[in-house]
């Protein structure tokens, strides 16, 4: 990935949410994209050369481990519907794999006690 930046620091993105997607405000495919929903590269398959910057920049994100859409959005200072269907061409392109979230025997989100101790200790340095 080069230095140049598609983002203004002290301004924001350079380029407009819609054009980023295209246009579209969901992600093409069949894709349940939940906020818990763990993201990870998929081993072995190279990027081709019709992903443009934002998806390249957000693949490099997701190539650093498996992560959860919600911290994806943050890490990437992207609007969630945005990041939603980048990260649905990123499937589509057999780039990335989204799973399902965790759930607990209740059928709720599963905690994730090593979220949960982060959690903690962000509030305590407030």
């Amino acid at each position: 990935m080069s230095d140049e930046h598609w983002y203004e620091d002290e301004t924001g993105s350079m380029v407009r949410p819609y054009t980023v997607t295209r246009g579209r405000t969901r992600p093409s495919g069949t894709y349940a994209i939940d906020l818990m929903s763990p993201v990870s590269a998929v081993e072995g398959v190279a990027q081709g050369p019709d992903i443009d910057h934002a998806r390249a920049a957000l693949l490099d994100l997701i190539r650093g481990g498996r992560r959860p859409v919600v911290e994806l959005a943050a890490d990437a200072d992207l609007p969630l519907t945005v990041l939603r269907v980048l990260l649905g061409d990123l499937a589509e392109a057999g780039l990335i794999r989204i799973d399902a979230p965790r759930r607990s025997p209740t059928g709720g989100p599963a905690a994730d006690p090593v979220l949960l101790r982060e959690i903690v200790e962000r509030l305590r340095e407030i």
